[in-house]
Protein backbone atom coordinates (compact mmCIF):
# COMPACT_ATOMS: atom_id res chain seq x y z
CA UNK A 1 0.00 0.00 0.00
CA UNK A 2 1.26 3.51 -1.01
CA UNK A 3 0.98 5.84 2.14
CA UNK A 4 0.00 9.65 1.16
CA UNK A 5 1.84 11.84 3.20
CA UNK A 6 0.45 15.46 3.18
CA UNK A 7 3.19 18.30 3.46
CA UNK A 8 1.05 21.01 1.56
CA UNK A 9 -2.00 22.10 0.31
CA UNK A 10 -1.58 22.08 -3.30
CA UNK A 11 -4.82 22.91 -5.75
CA UNK A 12 -5.66 19.34 -6.03
CA UNK A 13 -6.75 19.19 -2.46
CA UNK A 14 -9.18 22.47 -2.73
CA UNK A 15 -10.67 21.03 -5.51
CA UNK A 16 -10.90 17.37 -4.11
CA UNK A 17 -12.64 19.03 -1.23
CA UNK A 18 -15.07 21.30 -3.09
CA UNK A 19 -13.57 24.18 -1.97
CA UNK A 20 -13.09 25.89 -5.05
CA UNK A 21 -14.46 29.30 -5.24
CA UNK A 22 -15.75 31.81 -7.85
CA UNK A 23 -16.84 35.74 -8.10
CA UNK A 24 -20.16 34.22 -7.04
CA UNK A 25 -19.33 32.51 -4.15
CA UNK A 26 -20.90 34.12 -0.89
CA UNK A 27 -18.71 35.49 1.49
CA UNK A 28 -19.75 32.93 4.26
CA UNK A 29 -18.84 29.80 1.95
CA UNK A 30 -15.52 31.33 1.09
CA UNK A 31 -14.75 31.91 4.92
CA UNK A 32 -16.14 28.41 5.14
CA UNK A 33 -13.44 27.35 2.41
CA UNK A 34 -10.36 28.97 3.76
CA UNK A 35 -11.09 28.13 7.19
CA UNK A 36 -11.39 24.09 6.51
CA UNK A 37 -8.86 24.21 3.28
CA UNK A 38 -6.24 26.01 5.88
CA UNK A 39 -6.94 23.43 8.85
CA UNK A 40 -6.58 20.21 6.68
CA UNK A 41 -2.98 21.53 5.49
CA UNK A 42 -2.16 22.37 8.72
CA UNK A 43 -3.12 18.75 9.66
CA UNK A 44 0.14 17.26 8.35
CA UNK A 45 3.02 20.28 7.43
CA UNK A 46 5.36 19.48 10.15
CA UNK A 47 7.29 22.10 11.25
CA UNK A 48 4.20 24.87 10.03
CA UNK A 49 2.84 27.71 12.34
CA UNK A 50 -0.36 25.92 12.79
CA UNK A 51 0.46 22.17 12.70
CA UNK A 52 -0.61 19.76 15.35
CA UNK A 53 1.92 18.62 17.77
CA UNK A 54 0.86 16.36 20.28
CA UNK A 55 2.23 17.76 24.10
CA UNK A 56 2.50 15.13 27.46
CA UNK A 57 0.32 17.14 30.20
CA UNK A 58 1.20 16.50 34.10
CA UNK A 59 -2.00 16.50 35.73
CA UNK A 60 -1.62 16.53 39.86
CA UNK A 61 -3.60 13.24 39.74
CA UNK A 62 -3.67 10.29 37.20
CA UNK A 63 -5.60 6.99 37.36
CA UNK A 64 -3.41 3.87 37.09
CA UNK A 65 -2.06 2.33 34.00
CA UNK A 66 -4.46 0.23 32.02
CA UNK A 67 -5.99 -0.44 28.70
CA UNK A 68 -8.88 -1.27 26.96
CA UNK A 69 -11.02 1.23 29.45
CA UNK A 70 -13.98 3.00 27.72
CA UNK A 71 -13.80 6.93 27.61
CA UNK A 72 -15.82 9.48 26.30
CA UNK A 73 -17.35 13.51 26.80
CA UNK A 74 -20.37 14.38 29.32
CA UNK A 75 -21.75 17.06 27.79
CA UNK A 76 -23.46 17.78 31.24
CA UNK A 77 -20.68 17.48 33.81
CA UNK A 78 -18.63 19.03 31.30
CA UNK A 79 -15.90 16.32 31.99
CA UNK A 80 -14.46 13.83 30.26
CA UNK A 81 -15.67 10.24 31.49
CA UNK A 82 -13.59 7.11 31.59
CA UNK A 83 -14.16 3.91 33.51
CA UNK A 84 -12.51 0.60 33.94
CA UNK A 85 -9.77 -1.53 32.09
CA UNK A 86 -7.40 -4.06 32.59
CA UNK A 87 -3.94 -3.30 34.25
CA UNK A 88 -1.87 -6.55 33.36
CA UNK A 89 -2.98 -7.96 36.66
CA UNK A 90 -6.71 -6.94 37.44
CA UNK A 91 -9.92 -6.29 35.19
CA UNK A 92 -10.79 -2.64 36.86
CA UNK A 93 -14.48 -1.01 37.59
CA UNK A 94 -13.18 2.79 38.91
CA UNK A 95 -14.53 6.17 37.30
CA UNK A 96 -12.20 8.69 36.57
CA UNK A 97 -13.19 12.35 34.97
CA UNK A 98 -10.81 14.98 33.21
CA UNK A 99 -11.95 18.35 34.79
CA UNK A 100 -9.38 19.79 31.92
CA UNK A 101 -6.79 19.93 34.23
CA UNK A 102 -6.50 16.54 36.38
CA UNK A 103 -8.12 13.21 37.00
CA UNK A 104 -10.41 12.50 39.35
CA UNK A 105 -11.66 9.24 41.02
CA UNK A 106 -15.49 9.48 41.54
CA UNK A 107 -16.35 7.40 44.73
CA UNK A 108 -19.87 6.00 43.07
CA UNK A 109 -21.30 3.78 45.30
CA UNK A 110 -22.75 1.22 42.56
CA UNK A 111 -21.00 1.20 39.34
CA UNK A 112 -20.60 -1.80 36.63
CA UNK A 113 -18.88 -5.01 37.40
CA UNK A 114 -15.13 -4.73 36.54
CA UNK A 115 -14.49 -5.19 32.84
CA UNK A 116 -12.39 -4.52 29.89
CA UNK A 117 -13.25 -3.76 25.85
CA UNK A 118 -16.30 -1.60 26.87
CA UNK A 119 -17.51 1.18 25.00
CA UNK A 120 -19.76 3.98 25.73
CA UNK A 121 -21.27 7.41 23.93
CA UNK A 122 -24.00 10.29 25.07
CA UNK A 123 -27.49 9.88 24.34
CA UNK A 124 -28.55 13.40 23.98
CA UNK A 125 -32.48 12.25 24.81
CA UNK A 126 -31.80 10.62 28.16
CA UNK A 127 -28.71 13.28 29.09
CA UNK A 128 -26.46 9.95 29.55
CA UNK A 129 -23.53 8.30 28.61
CA UNK A 130 -24.43 4.76 27.70
CA UNK A 131 -22.09 2.03 28.60
CA UNK A 132 -22.57 -1.52 27.06
CA UNK A 133 -21.00 -5.14 27.31
CA UNK A 134 -17.34 -5.54 27.50
CA UNK A 135 -15.22 -8.58 28.60
CA UNK A 136 -14.28 -9.50 32.59
CA UNK A 137 -11.72 -12.24 32.32
CA UNK A 138 -14.19 -15.01 32.21
CA UNK A 139 -17.00 -14.19 30.03
CA UNK A 140 -18.36 -11.62 28.03
CA UNK A 141 -20.59 -9.25 28.98
CA UNK A 142 -24.36 -7.97 27.88
CA UNK A 143 -25.35 -5.57 30.63
CA UNK A 144 -26.07 -1.91 29.90
CA UNK A 145 -25.22 1.04 32.04
CA UNK A 146 -25.96 4.95 32.35
CA UNK A 147 -23.83 7.30 33.71
CA UNK A 148 -25.57 10.68 35.01
CA UNK A 149 -22.99 13.56 34.95
CA UNK A 150 -25.34 15.38 36.92
CA UNK A 151 -25.28 13.31 40.12
CA UNK A 152 -22.14 11.30 38.99
CA UNK A 153 -23.82 8.25 39.61
CA UNK A 154 -23.70 4.98 37.75
CA UNK A 155 -27.64 3.11 36.68
CA UNK A 156 -28.04 -0.39 35.79
CA UNK A 157 -30.39 -0.20 32.79
CA UNK A 158 -33.43 -3.02 32.54
CA UNK A 159 -33.87 -2.93 28.64
CA UNK A 160 -36.79 -5.11 27.04
CA UNK A 161 -34.33 -5.57 24.47
CA UNK A 162 -30.71 -5.78 23.96
CA UNK A 163 -27.31 -7.01 21.90
CA UNK A 164 -25.95 -10.46 22.99
CA UNK A 165 -22.87 -10.23 25.17
CA UNK A 166 -20.09 -8.56 23.54
CA UNK A 167 -16.62 -6.89 23.36
CA UNK A 168 -15.21 -4.31 21.56
CA UNK A 169 -18.48 -2.84 20.05
CA UNK A 170 -18.21 0.47 18.69
CA UNK A 171 -20.24 3.31 20.49
CA UNK A 172 -20.80 6.75 19.27
CA UNK A 173 -23.59 9.35 18.99
CA UNK A 174 -26.04 8.97 16.44
CA UNK A 175 -25.41 12.30 13.89
CA UNK A 176 -29.28 12.56 13.13
CA UNK A 177 -30.91 12.19 16.33
CA UNK A 178 -28.13 12.03 18.79
CA UNK A 179 -29.17 8.90 20.63
CA UNK A 180 -26.48 6.13 21.02
CA UNK A 181 -25.67 3.35 18.90
CA UNK A 182 -23.82 0.74 18.36
CA UNK A 183 -22.23 -1.29 15.74
CA UNK A 184 -20.29 -5.00 15.72
CA UNK A 185 -18.32 -6.40 18.16
CA UNK A 186 -17.20 -9.76 18.86
CA UNK A 187 -19.10 -12.56 21.34
CA UNK A 188 -16.06 -14.97 21.73
CA UNK A 189 -17.33 -17.02 18.04
CA UNK A 190 -18.44 -14.25 15.85
CA UNK A 191 -17.52 -11.01 14.97
CA UNK A 192 -21.40 -8.54 15.02
CA UNK A 193 -22.80 -7.30 11.87
CA UNK A 194 -25.83 -5.23 13.59
CA UNK A 195 -26.48 -1.66 14.40
CA UNK A 196 -28.46 -0.71 17.44
CA UNK A 197 -30.09 2.13 19.03
CA UNK A 198 -30.41 3.43 22.57
CA UNK A 199 -33.85 4.33 22.23
CA UNK A 200 -36.36 4.81 25.59
CA UNK A 201 -34.16 2.77 27.90
CA UNK A 202 -33.92 -0.29 25.37
CA UNK A 203 -32.01 -0.94 22.33
CA UNK A 204 -33.62 -1.00 19.11
CA UNK A 205 -32.14 -2.95 16.49
CA UNK A 206 -32.15 -0.91 13.04
CA UNK A 207 -32.24 -2.03 9.51
CA UNK A 208 -29.97 -0.47 7.66
CA UNK A 209 -30.45 -1.64 3.51
CA UNK A 210 -26.12 -1.98 3.73
CA UNK A 211 -23.66 -2.70 6.84
CA UNK A 212 -19.90 -2.75 6.74
CA UNK A 213 -18.17 -6.12 6.59
CA UNK A 214 -18.62 -7.50 10.50
CA UNK A 215 -15.65 -6.42 12.52
CA UNK A 216 -14.86 -5.10 16.38
CA UNK A 217 -12.01 -3.14 17.77
CA UNK A 218 -12.58 -0.83 15.05
CA UNK A 219 -11.53 3.14 14.67
CA UNK A 220 -15.10 4.67 14.90
CA UNK A 221 -15.46 8.68 15.41
CA UNK A 222 -18.40 11.04 15.09
CA UNK A 223 -17.16 13.60 12.56
CA UNK A 224 -18.79 16.86 13.70
CA UNK A 225 -18.10 18.93 10.11
CA UNK A 226 -19.56 16.69 8.25
CA UNK A 227 -22.62 15.30 10.44
CA UNK A 228 -21.74 11.43 9.87
CA UNK A 229 -19.74 8.60 11.89
CA UNK A 230 -16.66 6.99 10.06
CA UNK A 231 -15.80 3.78 10.97
CA UNK A 232 -12.75 1.91 9.69
CA UNK A 233 -10.10 -0.91 10.39
CA UNK A 234 -10.51 -3.38 12.89
CA UNK A 235 -10.58 -6.96 13.44
CA UNK A 236 -13.08 -9.18 11.33
CA UNK A 237 -13.17 -12.17 9.58
CA UNK A 238 -13.47 -10.45 5.96
CA UNK A 239 -11.15 -7.26 4.88
CA UNK A 240 -11.80 -4.57 7.27
CA UNK A 241 -8.88 -2.29 5.60
CA UNK A 242 -12.14 -0.02 3.89
CA UNK A 243 -14.13 2.91 5.20
CA UNK A 244 -17.81 3.18 6.01
CA UNK A 245 -19.80 6.07 6.89
CA UNK A 246 -23.23 6.44 8.66
CA UNK A 247 -25.58 9.41 8.40
CA UNK A 248 -28.67 8.10 10.72
CA UNK A 249 -29.83 5.71 8.57
CA UNK A 250 -27.64 3.74 6.27
CA UNK A 251 -23.92 2.85 6.03
CA UNK A 252 -22.25 3.70 2.83
CA UNK A 253 -18.59 2.56 1.71
CA UNK A 254 -16.28 5.38 1.21
CA UNK A 255 -13.95 5.26 -2.15
CA UNK A 256 -11.00 7.48 -0.17
CA UNK A 257 -7.62 8.21 -2.47
CA UNK A 258 -5.44 6.93 0.62
CA UNK A 259 -6.85 4.15 1.92
CA UNK A 260 -6.48 3.26 5.77
CA UNK A 261 -4.59 0.80 6.67
CA UNK A 262 -5.75 -2.26 8.90
CA UNK A 263 -5.56 -1.00 12.20
CA UNK A 264 -7.25 -2.32 15.32
CA UNK A 265 -7.11 -1.48 18.82
CA UNK A 266 -7.25 1.63 18.38
CA UNK A 267 -9.43 5.08 19.16
CA UNK A 268 -10.40 8.59 17.47
CA UNK A 269 -12.29 11.30 18.43
CA UNK A 270 -13.07 15.00 16.44
CA UNK A 271 -10.90 18.25 16.94
CA UNK A 272 -13.16 20.93 16.20
CA UNK A 273 -9.70 23.28 15.69
CA UNK A 274 -8.45 21.19 12.60
CA UNK A 275 -12.09 20.05 10.87
CA UNK A 276 -10.79 16.09 10.96
CA UNK A 277 -11.23 13.15 12.92
CA UNK A 278 -8.02 12.59 14.48
CA UNK A 279 -6.40 8.70 14.74
CA UNK A 280 -3.63 8.04 16.95
CA UNK A 281 -2.01 4.55 17.62
CA UNK A 282 -2.90 1.20 17.28
CA UNK A 283 -1.56 -1.87 15.72
CA UNK A 284 -1.72 -3.36 12.27
CA UNK A 285 -0.65 -6.73 13.22
CA UNK A 286 3.43 -6.11 13.71
CA UNK A 287 3.52 -4.06 17.39
CA UNK A 288 1.97 -0.71 18.83
CA UNK A 289 1.85 2.41 16.69
CA UNK A 290 2.61 6.39 17.11
CA UNK A 291 1.26 7.28 14.14
CA UNK A 292 -1.60 9.86 13.85
CA UNK A 293 -4.34 9.68 11.12
CA UNK A 294 -7.33 12.07 10.06
CA UNK A 295 -10.41 11.63 7.95
CA UNK A 296 -10.74 14.71 6.04
CA UNK A 297 -14.61 13.69 5.35
CA UNK A 298 -13.31 12.57 1.83
CA UNK A 299 -9.71 10.77 2.16
CA UNK A 300 -7.08 10.04 4.84
CA UNK A 301 -4.42 11.61 5.75
CA UNK A 302 -1.16 10.87 7.54
CA UNK A 303 -0.32 13.24 10.05
CA UNK A 304 3.06 14.82 10.32
CA UNK A 305 3.30 15.91 14.32
CA UNK A 306 6.52 17.56 15.39
CA UNK A 307 6.02 15.49 18.39
CA UNK A 308 4.22 12.16 18.74
CA UNK A 309 2.91 9.96 21.87
CA UNK A 310 5.30 6.69 22.57
CA UNK A 311 3.67 4.05 20.38
CA UNK A 312 0.11 2.32 22.19
CA UNK A 313 -2.68 0.20 21.41
CA UNK A 314 -6.04 -0.24 23.28
CA UNK A 315 -5.90 3.13 24.72
CA UNK A 316 -8.65 5.85 25.75
CA UNK A 317 -8.99 9.09 23.85
CA UNK A 318 -11.83 11.56 23.64
CA UNK A 319 -11.95 15.50 22.86
CA UNK A 320 -13.18 17.76 26.06
CA UNK A 321 -15.34 20.12 24.57
CA UNK A 322 -15.00 22.29 27.50
CA UNK A 323 -11.11 22.61 28.08
CA UNK A 324 -10.64 22.15 24.10
CA UNK A 325 -8.22 19.06 24.57
CA UNK A 326 -8.12 16.29 22.17
CA UNK A 327 -6.46 13.83 25.02
CA UNK A 328 -4.86 10.43 24.64
CA UNK A 329 -4.23 8.00 27.98
CA UNK A 330 -2.58 5.02 28.95
CA UNK A 331 -3.43 1.98 26.81
CA UNK A 332 -0.23 -0.36 26.39
CA UNK A 333 2.86 -0.94 24.28
CA UNK A 334 4.94 -3.69 26.01
CA UNK A 335 4.05 -2.01 29.49
CA UNK A 336 1.16 -0.38 30.12
CA UNK A 337 0.87 3.11 30.34
CA UNK A 338 -1.01 6.00 32.07
CA UNK A 339 0.00 9.10 30.61
CA UNK A 340 -2.14 12.22 29.57
CA UNK A 341 -1.73 13.65 26.04
CA UNK A 342 -2.96 16.52 24.07
CA UNK A 343 -3.00 17.61 20.87
CA UNK A 344 -2.70 21.18 20.36
CA UNK A 345 -2.03 23.73 17.35
CA UNK A 346 1.97 25.39 17.60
Amino acid sequence: MQTEVWYGCPLSISKAKGLTMSTTTSPVRRLYAVAVLLALCSFAIAGDAHSPTWVQLNPATSPTPRAVSAMAYDPVSKKVVMFGGFDDTVYLNDTWTWDGTTWTQENTSTAPSPRTSAMMAYDRASRKLVLFGGYDGTQFLGDTWLWDGATSTWTQANPSSSPSAMAGAMLFTDPKNEHADMYGGFDGQFYQVNTWQWVGGTWLQLQPSTSPFARAWAVVGLDLARKIVILSGGLGDLRTDNTWTWDGVNWTQQQPATAFPKIFDTAAAFDPAFHVVVVFGGDAGNGALNTSWAWTGTNWLLGQPSQSPPARELHGMAYDFASKQLLVFGGEANTFLNDTWSLVSQ
